[in-house]
């Protein structure tokens, strides 16, 4: 039985996943903002005769101190992770600053995931074929990135938020990669493609009526997972992997700048210090 953390597990493609590995054995963590939403996998989970093996942590993860407090309850309650899946994001049509004084994107998306990436190395390392899931979008250019903006002060638009963010996580990978190179654990970034998932967001009206066309055109939940769960399973042995669904991707060209992974990283460090 392995041991998996989901954030954004109340919906949409992370609860589909955790369903799927509850249904095979293991256990699962979900975390999310939505209690009605974690209880109703838990009760799902009972009626199942997997109660035992499902865990809900409500968390708003646009919170750095909230994934700290996710990490301790954590480290309080496993001495070893097999699996994290970093799934959570929410699209913003307008410009929105957390009670921390970051730009929700920008936290939700990246800070969260460097976070409790990086913060639960340690129980990871200790798991059988360690591995963390990243579900952001390997594969732009990096170009995307306003290194002298990152929280886009200025012109701010939503899926320049997300595009942005998506990059940020390739970074973030090259970095863990650079960090770790003698550890166990696995990063694979995964660009799960269109998938007709709940596109937790809040929108202006021109960007609803698109996401009700990709919400029509995206594949399943159910065939999404079918494509993330052999990088959850059996990762690459490089230390970072990079698949467009079910298509892998070099981590060797320019997009992946190892110089870029670093500058980033020193500039969260700093962000995060404040």
């Amino acid at each position: 039985m392995r041991t998996i953390v989901i954030t954004g597990g109340t919906d949409g493609i992370g609860r589909a996943l955790a369903a799927t590995l509850l249904g095979r054995g293991d256990q699962v963590v979900i975390v999310g903002r939505n209690a009605d939403k974690g209880q109703a996998f838990l009760d799902a989970a009972g009626s199942q005769g997997a109660r035992g093996r499902a865990a809900f942590l409500q968390a708003e993860l646009g919170l750095v101190s909230e994934n700290e407090r996710v990490l301790a309850w954590l480290r309080e309650r496993f001495e070893a992770l097999d699996g994290l899946v970093l799934g959570a994001r929410h699209y913003r049509s307008t410009r929105r600053e957390t009670s921390e004084g970051f730009e929700e994107n920008f936290a939700l998306f990246y800070l969260s995931r460097f976070v409790l990436g990086h913060g639960l190395v340690g129980l990871l390392e200790k798991g059988a074929k360690p591995v963390i899931v990243n579900l952001a979008g390997p594969g732009a250019d990096l170009s995307v990135v306003r290194w002298d903006d990152l929280e886009l002060r200025q012109a701010y638009h939503g899926g320049m938020a997300l595009g942005q963010g998506g990059k940020l996580n390739d970074l973030l990978g090259v970095a863990f990669a650079d960090a770790y190179p003698d550890g166990l654990t696995k990063y694979v970034l995964v660009h799960p493609g269109v998938v007709a998932t709940s596109f937790s967001g809040t929108y202006d009206e021109a960007t609803a009526s698109g996401i009700e066309t990709l919400r029509q055109a995206g594949k399943s939940v159910g065939e999404s997972v079918r494509q993330i769960l052999p990088r959850l399973d059996a990762p690459p042995p490089e230390t970072l992997s990079a698949f467009i669904e079910e298509r892998r991707i070099s981590v060797a060209d320019g997009s992946f700048d190892r110089a870029a992974a670093a500058r980033l990283d020193a500039l969260t460090r700093q962000v995060l210090a404040r």
